[in-house]
């Protein structure tokens, strides 16, 4: 861990950080990264605060309003972990006033906030990235570099997928209300992910069957949240006892989605997510190209050498994780001016694809990816 007096003596990037939840794992490591410090938190709850400040280096300043936060001089960063319902609202206040911003998926709630959104980012000039955990972990960055050199021909197909067992959140009703759901919750890491690997082809349309059968009844929820949040929201076979009323008559967003997107040049995408379901866990991206295919966990590449089916387990060497990625590659763009991979524009055509797999489930029929 680097020591806060020993950062102050390079040129650091200084963070807010907008809840205390996916803000805990995004917040560690750029608190972590030697360029990267922490200064001010922002949630509701005060004793959320307390808890992770007592793990960061430095002090902390506290704030439970976010425009009194990103009007704090010092402060040149923000990044947003909010509910989905509230990631609009406080990026672009962050942008308003001259802020950097790093939001967690999905971009916002709706087509219509997220390009809000974006626009004014790009016209304020700041840097806008997503954190995408799941795009910049180790295995699809490796994944994405064999589609880059060409390893596996034409990718033509991929299949995309998020399954829990018992996997509804519970601990804020932003999840469940409109706007929430698990498409946007899950099924996004899955969907970007196979989409950076197949080269981000231009999506055409989209095919879904979406609803809610675990959610209205008050089951297949689970609680994860404050230092737990990665390690409960990574156990299998989570609570599987009802919930009350109180927090299940607010359910108004999906459980389920399956569904098909169709892009440019013929490749087609199979998406599924599932936030509860009588099926095992699974999260999964399998590709499907002209010389070779692979499947995300575990790794293994498959192809055809000397007329004889190989399949090949790759083990990867011990590197940084996706969050000191991001971080890594967030701090670098702000201090060192290099090129985004991930800006929000990237994230408004995510919220496109999802956007249209929803209304398709709830039309029953394919529609367009406007």
């Amino acid at each position: 861990m680097i020591d806060s007096k020993e950062k102050e003596k390079e040129e650091v990037l200084k963070v807010a950080i907008v809840g205390m939840g996916i803000g805990r794992p995004n917040g560690m490591a750029l608190d972590s990264n030697p360029r990267g410090r922490v200064v001010a938190l922002c949630d509701l709850y005060q004793e959320r605060m307390e808890d992770f400040a007592a793990e960061l280096e430095g002090e902390v300043k506290f704030y439970t309003d976010y425009k009194e936060m990103c009007a704090d001089p010092e402060i040149d960063a923000v990044f947003v972990g909010t509910p989905n319902q509230e990631h609009a609202p406080v990026a672009l206040k962050a942008v308003e006033s001259g802020k950097h911003v790093l939001v967690t998926k999905p971009l916002a709630d709706s087509v219509e906030s997220a390009e809000k959104l974006v626009e004014e980012a790009e016209k304020s000039g700041v840097v806008n990235m997503m954190s995408l955990s799941t795009r910049f972990s180790p295995k699809c960055q490796y994944l994405k570099e064999m589609a880059e050199e060409g390893e596996f021909g034409e990718l033509y197909y991929a299949r995309a997928r998020s399954v829990r067992r018992s996997g509804i959140p519970d601990w804020n009703l932003g999840f469940l209300q409109r706007g929430g759901g698990a498409l946007r919750d899950m099924g996004v890491h899955a969907l970007d992910g196979a989409w950076s690997i197949l080269g981000r082809p231009e999506p055409l349309s989209a095919l879904a069957s979406s609803g809610a059968k675990f959610g209205p009844r008050g089951r297949g929820y689970f609680s994860a949240q404050g230092k737990d949040y990665e390690k409960r929201t990574a156990e299998k076979g989570r609570t599987f006892h009802p919930r009350e009323e109180k927090l299940y008559k607010h359910f108004q967003a999906d459980d389920y989605t399956g569904g098909f997107i169709r892009f440019e040049n013929g490749i087609g995408m199979q998406v599924e997510s599932f936030w509860a379901s009588h099926q095992p866990e699974e999260f999964q991206i399998e590709l499907f190209g002209t010389e070779a295919g692979a499947r995300l966990d575990p790794l293994e590449i498959y192809r055809t050498h000397r007329n004889a089916p190989q399949d090949l387990e790759v083990n990867l060497p011990e590197g940084p994780s996706a969050w000191e990625e991001i971080a890594d590659r967030f701090i670098r763009c702000v201090l060192d001016g290099e090129e985004n991979e991930a800006p929000l524009r990237q994230g408004l055509q995510v919220q496109k694809m999802l956007e249209a797999l929803l209304e398709s489930g709830q039309r029953g029929e394919e529609v367009e990816v406007a």
